[in-house]
């Protein structure tokens, strides 16, 4: 456990304006998916402010632990995460499924939670190549 603890605050050791840039990016990535799943009709937060909850405070602190280990590392550690958050979502319903979404039609229902589980794990790989992308063009250096 002291070998993890001391992991993370290495990882999470990094420039507050990187940390700046991982909140902005996540807080309006999670706003307009949010807004996408209520417009299709796929899925929604039950109350706006979980975007700050899963996107801010669970996503950020799990990209930077990942940050910077290879795209498959990110993706299957982005498929832990993300399944527990998925499934603990729709348990709790504090997130709502539409009735026969567009992926209930194209998967059943019953792999919903696992269909969300794979797309969202892309989110790590994606988010920290985006962040590290924008801090390199406004601050001319690659994020440490």
């Amino acid at each position: 456990m002291n070998e993890f603890i001391e992991y993370a605050k290495q990882k999470l050791n990094v420039d507050k304006r990187l940390i700046l840039i991982y909140i902005i990016i996540y807080f309006v990535w999670g706003m307009g998916m949010n807004e996408f799943g209520q417009i299709v009709e796929i899925a929604k937060f039950t109350y706006w402010w979980q975007v700050i909850t899963v996107y801010v405070f669970y996503m950020v602190p799990i990209s930077l632990l990942l940050r910077k280990l290879p795209f498959h590392a990110q993706y299957a550690y982005g498929l832990i995460t993300m399944g527990l958050l998925e499934f603990g979502g729709y348990a709790m319903q504090s997130s709502y499924a539409y009735p026969d979404n567009l992926l209930d039609q194209f998967f059943t229902s019953r792999n919903f939670s696992l269909g969300m589980a794979l797309f969202f794990a892309l989110y790590y790989p994606a988010g920290n190549w985006i962040s590290g992308k924008v801090y390199q063009l406004i601050f001319k250096k690659e994020a440490e």
